[in-house]
């Protein structure tokens, strides 16, 4: 009998790259499973899943409301901004009211760092630009602003932006919690055995990465743009997005995903009221 094909999506990046590399990298018992391993940037991850190309993806939060009916968030293995998250970032001083109407680049409309903002500001003229060009077009006054996601929240001071603000420290002194990112989907029209299995090896491969730092950041580091050949701020950086809120949402996580879903209903910005659904192991 064939193997079962389980198709892994994330974005090359170096968080998602420790969380992944026991699993995809042969360390875990993948008996009878064919991983195959597929990096592509956020915003084209959410827009596959709505065909839902890949039996696991890395999704946004803001896509997720879209994609539920489709997807299950995996119980471990989400990004969340604790006190930290994506930065609006400007070339000189910006204040919120100063920013209304303004042009604002976005990494994708369906990520969370779009829907953050928009709840922090909610009239401005989003500009949609791949993650990895927002610090320059910012810098080069095409927009007059930019939501810096991924190791640009380490950067941006080396181009000479300023944070206008980190929305993970808006989000946490209004709510208390902890900002909500990004999780994991498993396509719900898997086996559910084989769905509880995928968790299970999904946290095992998180575990192996906490567990074997070094090693796991030896191999993650290679998708630390801008950091490659800065292992202490690399370091930094894997341990913002994978810790103790990656290992399992707990009651704390669950509770913010559900609120960052209904006040972006609330506040227009989503379509329809979403209830998130997670598999336990």
């Amino acid at each position: 009998m064939s193997d079962t094909l389980i198709r892994i999506a994330h974005s090359p990046d170096s968080d998602d790259a420790f969380m992944f590399y026991a699993l995809t990298q042969g360390l875990l018992d993948t008996a009878g499973l064919r991983i195959e391993h597929e990096l592509q940037d956020i915003e084209t991850l959410n827009q596959a899943a709505f065909q839902g190309t890949y039996e696991i993806t890395a999704l946004s939060f803001h896509a997720y409301a879209y994609l539920a009916d489709r997807y299950a968030l995996m119980p471990s293995g989400a990004s969340f901004g604790d006190g930290y998250g994506p930065v609006v970032v400007a070339r000189g001083e910006a204040t919120r009211d100063g920013l209304r109407g303004k042009r604002i680049a976005i990494p994708g409309r369906l990520t969370t760092a779009h829907l953050a903002t928009r709840l922090w500001q909610p009239q401005f003229d989003a500009v949609l630009t791949p993650f990895d060009r927002i610090l320059d077009v910012v810098e080069q006054g095409e927009v007059d602003a930019g939501v810096v996601i991924h190791e640009g929240q380490l950067t941006y001071q080396e181009q000479g932006l300023t944070a206008v603000v980190d929305l993970g420290k808006w989000w946490q002194s209004d709510t208390g919690l902890p900002l909500p990112l990004g999780g994991n989907g498993i396509r719900k029209d898997l086996d559910p055995a084989l769905q509880r299995r995928l968790c299970r090896l999904l946290t095992e491969s998180i575990q192996y990465g906490l567990d074997h730092r070094a090693e796991a950041l030896g191999y993650a580091i290679r998708y630390a743009r801008g950091l490659e050949d800065d292992l202490e701020r690399s370091d930094r950086f894997v341990g913002m997005y994978v810790n103790e809120w990656t290992r399992g949402y707990g009651e704390a996580g669950r509770q913010a995903v559900q609120l960052l879903l209904d006040r972006g209903h609330q506040a227009g910005v989503l379509d329809r009221r979403v209830r998130a659904t997670f598999l336990d192991e």
